[in-house]
């Protein structure tokens, strides 16, 4: 044989690919992120255990009166008044979801398609406004309509974002002096 030819064969590289370790890896990194969403599950749940004080959300009357305005988008969650990160999930108010808002003179109408829908009486109507964000979402300022709603002992801000965003101000105005007529009565 010739040098050349011994050398190229003394010269072979050993097998870089080491399987069982790299499947260690693999089956480790698999079961890590498992255990992160467990950990993320749980903690939602437990976050709705907390929150069981909330009562049942009432739903809409048999004959909710002449509808006012109609919206179709998206439901974004419901957070405590104010805190906009402190996102309430008892009752399926965390699940994010497409939705049909009817407003009515017998309050606001909300229609989630594989969620539970709920109904606010306008007596339980605070206030509309425009906003950028609420928990887990944001959006450009004003792309968000904000409904402040009362719920048993508490004040719940609602986040819905329109099909058609032009909408939101009508929404806003309606629902502000819908708050204003229900404020004066009391």
């Amino acid at each position: 044989m010739t040098p050349v030819i011994l050398l190229a064969e003394a010269r072979k590289s050993a097998d870089v690919t080491d399987w069982p370790a790299r499947i260690g890896w693999l089956v480790g990194l698999v079961l890590f992120i498992a255990l992160v969403y467990w950990l993320m599950r749980e903690g939602w749940k437990w976050r709705g255990t907390l929150q069981g004080d909330i009562p049942e959300l009432p739903t809409a009357p048999d004959e909710p009166g002449e509808t006012r305005l109609t919206m179709s988008g998206r439901y974004h969650g419901s957070t405590t008044a104010g805190q906009w990160l402190d996102r309430i999930v008892a009752h399926g108010l965390g699940t994010r979801s497409r939705v049909r808002l009817t407003l009515t003179d017998a309050g606001l109408e909300v229609e989630r398609p594989g969620a539970a829908d709920f109904f606010v009486p306008t007596a339980a109507l605070r206030e509309a406004r425009l906003d950028k964000g609420i928990a887990g979402k944001v959006l450009t300022e004003g792309g968000l309509l904000v409904v402040t709603w009362a719920h048993g002992d508490r004040l719940i801000d609602s986040g819905f974002r329109s099909d058609r965003a032009a909408e939101h101000t009508e929404w806003v105005h309606t629902l502000n002096q819908m708050t204003d007529k229900t404020e004066g009565a009391r």
